[in-house]
């Protein structure tokens, strides 16, 4: 897929953007020095950030965990979050370290079938020097779901298929959608956010 980077500025997909993508708290101050340790270049650096987001912070749809994590510091503590908690704290190690990251979204089907109804997913696009920007996905995975980190061919949670109506949206976004946001905030618990994601860009 040919992405739509919708800032010209690349300074916009390396901001803070409080409260969630704060490269300030402690956890967050914590791994990323963790990872800056382990790893010299950017892409050995993304690597690791997005093996933090994707393993380390459990699905709370997999877990059936009714908390609600938004931004980073919080995922990092409570290590719980959906796909948009994942994405929010991989872009803000990301930005943390000086590595340009965006947010991105796909329509799927809420439990796999059409009468289900569908629901917005979010991932994340980052930009490296030596090969533009590309998609990951830091859904987490388990079986039937392999996300891995790769800079050629995308190696995504979820394959997307039109013809069930579900949706690759191309654009990458400097900051999460404002609906998506306004589901996690207004949601009693993570069973109601479940029902209450946004169904569309």
């Amino acid at each position: 897929m040919e992405l739509k980077i919708l800032s010209d500025n690349i300074q916009d997909y390396l901001k803070e953007i409080p409260p969630f993508i704060r490269f300030d708290t402690p956890l967050v101050r914590e791994k990323i020095r963790e990872i800056e340790s382990r790893a010299a270049s950017k892409r050995e650096r993304a690597k690791l950030a997005f093996e933090t987001a994707r393993d380390e912070i459990q699905h709370s749809f997999d877990t059936n965990n009714k908390v609600i994590t938004i931004g980073a510091e919080d995922a990092l503590q409570k290590k719980e979050g959906i796909c948009f908690a994942k994405s929010h704290l991989l872009a803000t190690l990301l930005r943390g370290m000086g590595i340009p990251a965006g947010f991105c979204y796909q329509r799927v089907l809420r439990k796999g079938t059409v009468e289900s109804g569908y629901a917005l997913h979010g991932l994340n696009a980052v930009y490296l020097e030596d090969t533009g920007w590309f998609r990951v996905d830091p859904r987490g995975n388990k079986p039937g779901i392999d996300s891995q980190f790769s800079t050629d061919v995308e190696k995504l949670a979820y394959p997307i298929r039109e013809s069930l109506g579900e949706k690759d949206y191309p654009e990458v976004y400097a900051a999460p959608l404002p609906s998506v946001l306004e589901s996690m905030e207004n949601s009693e618990d993570c069973h109601a956010l479940f029902y209450n994601r946004p169904e569309a860009v």
